[in-house]
């Protein structure tokens, strides 16, 4: 099963490569390292998105193709980063629930 995760982030371009490891190995920081190494890509690619547009609409490119793909690849990027917070939310909250 980690093995097939851990593949997840090769169909991913643009992702950095983070290993899940198992057992208790992985520590608080290094999850939240990754998950701020993860907001700032997506950071970047909405930056690089909207000089991309800026550039097409000032005529400085011609090739819209490359310039839909930078906004899609920055769309894309940014809606797993909510589905991601959202499911973090979710454990949180399931975690409050069950403690007492």
């Amino acid at each position: 099963m980690l093995h097939r995760i851990n593949g997840l982030n090769q169909n991913l371009p643009g992702i950095s490569e983070t290993k899940i490891k198992p057992g208790k190995e992985e520590q608080n920081g290094d999850f939240v390292a990754s998950l701020n190494g993860f907001m700032q890509e997506v950071n970047q690619l909405q930056k690089e998105s909207g000089e991309s547009v800026k550039r097409l609409v000032s005529g400085d490119v011609t090739n819209i193709h490359d310039v839909m793909v930078a906004v899609e690849k920055a769309s894309v990027s940014f809606e797993l980063m909510m589905e991601i917070r959202n499911k973090v939310i979710e454990a949180y909250r399931e975690v409050m629930r069950t403690q007492m």
